[in-house]
């Protein structure tokens, strides 16, 4: 028979993780530390190897190489149901033929917890996901948001050391998942709990973070806060992935200036401080960073173009310009201003548009 203790939030720890199917590698030299109580998101496009990088977390596949630690605990070998670990699955995993409370109550059965004790977890675990209510409903009768705050709670009444989520909100509609975004981030606040979330969903790796690490090819690329990372890509994919950005290629020729060929006659840019000082250069401008009109005269880089196509967007408007100097499109975002629906340029509109040299990052090229 076993009892509830309440646990200390705990360290992760993954040192040098590989995993290869047949030839094929899907996770290489993955190494990431995810401190107590903080929530790190694994973010990128389908087959980067973020959801292997978790089952072997879970313990659902065994790495080829490297560890994993747990509050300093080395857990690699041991089986999923040893790790002390919590795990929410994108579909839920529900159990239709059981209860609210018998799904949420499942894993302290199976654990041998006395009767009494684990009604008492189930009761107060409810309470804190606001769904005491509803414990004898069974999943097909909760709504999606429901279903999903049932999977959480059976995840955490354990106290597991770690959370996992694998794309927890992936099968919501878009309006449910933006108030689960906020809803699961408190609830990981209050119970602080150390968490692990895998996401393709940039808004929802940048709401719910306390760290991001972005992966391609099973490498993780760049890792940090959310506004480190799209503040200061470090590299093409990161700056491309995480939002859209302006890439203008070029080669630094002296005194902090960059020659970019292409177009009618191609352009002289400033680089920020820092940048190289020789040879190729990426230079990357987030289009929201982008000022145009009459304000872009006296900034330290400015372009003409024309506008050839916009759209309104809510908050904001955007524009693709195109600029005959390079012979290809760039996008500014706009805050919209006026009535509705307003925008203030025309299609066919002649402007000038630029950029402080501070909203500027020279990135990697990671191609």
């Amino acid at each position: 028979m076993v009892t509830q203790t309440s646990r200390k939030p705990a360290e992760l720890r993954l040192e040098g993780l590989e995993k290869r199917f047949g030839n094929a590698v899907a996770v290489s030299s993955v190494s990431v530390t995810v401190e107590p109580a903080t929530l790190v998101a694994l973010l990128g496009p389908s087959g980067c190897g973020k959801t292997t990088t978790l089952r072997m977390i879970a313990g659902f596949e065994r790495p080829d190489s490297g560890r994993i630690l747990v509050g300093g605990t080395d857990i690699t070998s041991l089986p999923p149901h040893r790790r002390a670990l919590g795990m929410v699955f994108q579909n839920y995993s529900l159990f239709p033929h059981k209860t609210v409370g018998e799904n949420v109550a499942f894993g302290l059965r199976m654990a041998g917890m006395a009767r009494a004790e684990r009604d008492e977890a189930v009761g107060r675990m409810l309470d804190l996901v606001q769904l005491s209510a509803l414990v004898d409903r069974y999943p097909s009768q909760l709504s999606g948001g429901q279903q999903q705050r049932v999977a959480l709670a059976r995840s955490l009444v354990p106290n597991p050391r770690v959370l996992l989520l694998d794309e927890p909100l992936g099968a919501l509609d878009k309006n449910l998942r933006e108030s689960m975004q906020f809803e699961l981030r408190s609830m990981q606040q209050r119970f602080g709990i150390t968490t692990v979330l895998v996401t393709h969903d940039q808004e929802e790796a940048l709401s719910m973070s306390d760290q991001i690490a972005v992966m391609s090819r099973g490498r993780i690329l760049q890792i940090g806060g959310a506004t480190e990372i799209y503040d200061r890509p470090a590299s093409r994919f990161v700056a491309e992935f995480l939002g859209t950005s302006n890439i203008f290629t070029g080669t630094v020729r002296s005194n902090g200036v960059m020659i970019v060929a292409g177009g009618t006659t191609g352009c002289t840019l400033q680089l920020p401080p820092g940048a190289p000082t020789s040879g190729p250069v990426l230079l990357s401008v987030r289009p929201e960073r982008l000022v145009i009109g009459d304000a872009a005269a006296e900034l330290p880089n400015r372009l003409d173009a024309y506008i050839q196509s916009r759209a309104f967007r809510g908050t904001y408007a955007a524009y693709q310009l195109d600029v005959p100097a390079l012979g290809r499109e760039i996008y500014v975002y706009r805050q919209a201003g006026g009535p509705l629906g307003t925008l203030t340029f025309p299609v066919g509109t002649t402007v000038s548009v630029g950029w402080n040299l501070e909203d500027s990052v020279v990135v990697e090229d990671d191609e």
